[in-house]
């Protein structure tokens, strides 16, 4: 007779009760857990060191242009070749240092533009790819922290 259907209904009643507390327990530490790192509390340190650097102003930089190029492209397709133009945002005061490297900026850009492949030219979401290899190529001939970005100003298949 101990076995009764009241006995055995409180015995799953008090058996859920943990896990219902381990459960409400969770939530609550995870929300204080978001809080503390959303405010600041927790890994702040690693919140400043990832903070972008401030835009530059218009009086802090200048431009240097390089004079248009025209690529053959080869015997492949409709397409021989390519006119491509562009200006380089510099920091301002590194603009004499940079130009006296356009030779070998042209240069790189006139090598890496005829080794990429025809489909990445004529595939028009390639360009923010295209225009990023180019950037690096570019900061690596002129030298780190001269040239902020690569502006393409004509790119242009006939």
């Amino acid at each position: 007779m101990a076995d009764t259907p009241d006995a055995d209904e409180a015995a799953k009643a008090s058996s859920k009760l943990p896990l219902i507390l381990g459960f409400v327990f969770a939530i609550l530490g995870g929300g204080g857990g978001f809080y503390a790192v959303y405010s600041g509390l927790l890994l702040s340190a690693g919140v400043e060191a990832s903070k972008p650097a401030p835009t530059p102003t218009v009086s802090d930089v200048a431009f240097v242009e390089i004079a248009p190029i025209v690529i053959s492209l080869g015997p492949t397709g409709n397409v021989r070749h390519l006119r491509f133009g562009a200006q380089l945002e510099v920091a301002k005061g590194h603009e004499e240092a940079v130009r006296s490297h356009v030779p070998r900026i042209v240069d790189v850009l006139n090598g890496y533009l005829r080794a990429v492949d025809m489909a990445d030219l004529e595939d028009p979401s390639a360009l923010v790819r295209l225009r990023a290899q180019m950037l690096r190529r570019v900061q690596i001939v002129a030298g780190e922290g001269s040239v902020r970005d690569l502006l393409i100003m004509e790119f242009v298949l006939t």
